[in-house]
């Protein structure tokens, strides 16, 4: 028969996942408060973590700003499926006598002192998980790409108190990150430190990646506040057309004005409840991760759709329309004072 070990991947596997790895308490020793194990299980031994593909015909339409809803569905789907594969897993080697938990995909995050859940920080971190085990490695851009799919997958993870093998990281001469800096190139906040960079240490085994400047950066862009690129070129899905402070320390007054203008907008099409806003959030951004494809001329393909893809503009319905930058600037300029308080 199989080792415990084998049987586990094989049973991730056949759920349609693209890459599965396993990492332990030894493996991940040294990490970050985000790779503690038993955060989540006080007995928790292993981890199992895997990948799950975004719908690759669904991202360049919304990267042209062409097609929101699809991607957004299937993010969220993908979502759900990577949490429900977790849960059926814990369920499965509780049943084999292992105590385990699936961990939710995304939108957890611990509380913590002066700050709650503002701080976003995650119960367990996919991401170090990932790497670490072997689903993928780290991009300049800190998210986890895939051999197969770039950076477009859904992670998920279970952990269990099974004593199960782990997997080895993937060699670092195979990452097909080259440093393009296509990601950096096609985020909107200048989350992305573009020469520093972030070491972390797992069982002995060095990752890095970009440095991360505030959070708040990408909470004000990918949170929908906001979404025009500084060139005024080219904008996410969100219509919103605040100033990106260069200051990191002048995040939070933009947070507190980005937000009372966002709950104050005509609600638009689609979005899903998340437990840090008061409105639906809506899927805009998240371009760093999209653009991210295994093929150096296929990233730079989807870094063009999206900077030729003009700007957008909401209508007082709620809808929203791409439009050139130009009559982008024209249409919000148009509006009466408290009207264009909700945009810029």
């Amino acid at each position: 028969m199989d080792s415990l070990t084998e049987q586990v991947k094989k049973m991730v596997g056949s759920y349609g996942t693209v890459r599965v790895g396993i990492a332990t308490r030894q493996t991940l020793e040294g990490g970050p408060p985000s790779t503690d194990l038993t955060f989540i299980m006080p007995e928790a031994r292993s981890a199992i973590t895997f990948a799950i593909p975004l719908n690759k015909k669904y991202i360049r339409p919304f990267l042209a700003k062409e097609d929101r809803l699809s991607h957004e569905g299937d993010n969220l789907q993908a979502n759900m499926l990577v949490t429900g594969i977790a849960a059926h897993l814990a369920k499965h080697l509780e049943q084999k006598g292992f105590p385990s938990q699936g961990v939710v995909a995304n939108e957890f995050y611990r509380e913590e002192p002066g700050i709650g859940r503002l701080g976003m920080h995650p119960d367990l971190s996919h991401r170090y998980l990932a790497v670490r085990s072997g689903v993928g490695w780290f991009g300049f851009s800190g998210n986890v790409i895939t051999p197969e799919y770039g950076a477009a997958v859904i992670l998920g993870t279970c952990v269990t108190s099974a004593e199960l093998e782990p997997t080895d990281p993937l060699p670092s001469e195979d990452n097909y990150c080259n440093r393009c800096k296509l990601c950096l190139a096609s985020c909107c906040s200048g989350l992305m430190d573009p020469e520093k960079e972030t070491k972390v240490t797992l069982g002995g085994r060095d990752f890095t990646y970009a440095q991360r400047r505030n959070y708040l950066r990408c909470e004000f862009v990918c949170g929908g506040m906001t979404g025009l690129h500084p060139t005024k070129k080219w904008s996410t899905w969100s219509p919103g057309r605040f100033f990106i402070p260069e200051d990191d320390r002048a995040f939070r007054e933009a947070m507190i004005q980005g937000i009372k203008a966002y709950d104050r907008r005509p609600p638009m099409e689609g979005g899903f409840p998340h437990i840090l806003m008061r409105s639906n959030l809506y899927l805009t951004c998240g371009n760093c991760q999209l653009i991210c494809w295994p093929d150096l001329e296929d990233r730079k393909e989807n870094f063009r759709i999206l900077t030729s893809s003009g700007a957008v503009i909401q209508r007082p319905d709620g809808s929203l329309e791409r439009v050139s930058p130009e009559k982008a600037e024209a249409y919000v300029m148009s509006l009466d004072e408290e009207k264009r308080a909700l945009y810029t």
